[in-house]
């Protein structure tokens, strides 16, 4: 849906994921009728999030494997060549035959997978699910990103930039929870980096 919506409505990216966010999660509190129903992950989603094989967490292996799979989408396949060109300049894709509608849904498809996959290690590690649970990750994931050398515009961006990015943010977690730092003012600095970022990239834009 989100792919549909930026790919042929033409809406702002960011504007229609976060309205969609919104709606689903009304629709959540209409079924549920505003409770939080009772219920438990699935054993295997678990296993997934807090067992072990050898020693070794499952959920790295599970991120190896999304890894894996986005490094070769991004790098041997021409639609990863197409999501970096559409990003760069979409209009020039389009001239030169690509269907650019359906590399944004591909993309945005893609993008729904790992969520998807993030929401069930999420579900996994707490035993349940409840809404609005991932919100808290929103802005710490958008920085570990913006972080990691992404142009949060498109055209720019490496996978390991984005784990660099992201371990550069769970050790800014790691600084601002010894400080004790509230919720709120880690919030105001992930805001301030990615606007700080923005700004970097922008002048960068500008001298090209």
């Amino acid at each position: 849906m989100n792919g549909l919506g930026v790919a042929f409505l033409r809406v702002p990216s960011m504007i229609f994921t976060l309205g969609m966010n919104t709606v689903l999660q009304g629709l959540m509190v209409v079924f549920t009728g505003g409770f939080a129903p009772r219920s438990e992950a699935p054993h295997w989603m678990e296993v997934l999030a807090v067992g072990k094989t050898l020693a070794i967490p499952n959920s790295l292996f599970v991120w190896i494997a999304v890894g894996a799979a986005a490094l070769f989408l991004l790098t041997r396949t021409a639609m990863g060549r197409y999501i970096y060109a559409v990003g760069n300049q979409e209009q020039a894709v389009y001239l030169s035959g690509v269907r650019t509608q359906w590399v944004l849904v591909g993309g945005f498809v893609a993008s729904g997978i790992c969520a998807s996959v993030t929401g069930m290690l999420l579900a996994g590690f707490s035993h349940k699910a409840y809404q609005a649970m991932g919100d808290g990750y929103l802005m710490s994931a958008v920085a570990a990103v913006v972080i990691g050398g992404t142009n949060i515009m498109g055209g720019r961006g490496t996978y390991l930039g984005t784990v660099l990015g992201t371990i550069l943010i769970v050790l800014l977690q790691s600084v601002l929870s010894v400080m004790q730092m509230p919720d709120a003012g880690r919030q105001i600095i992930y805001g301030g980096v990615i606007i700080a970022m923005l700004l970097v990239y922008g002048r960068q834009e500008r001298h090209e």
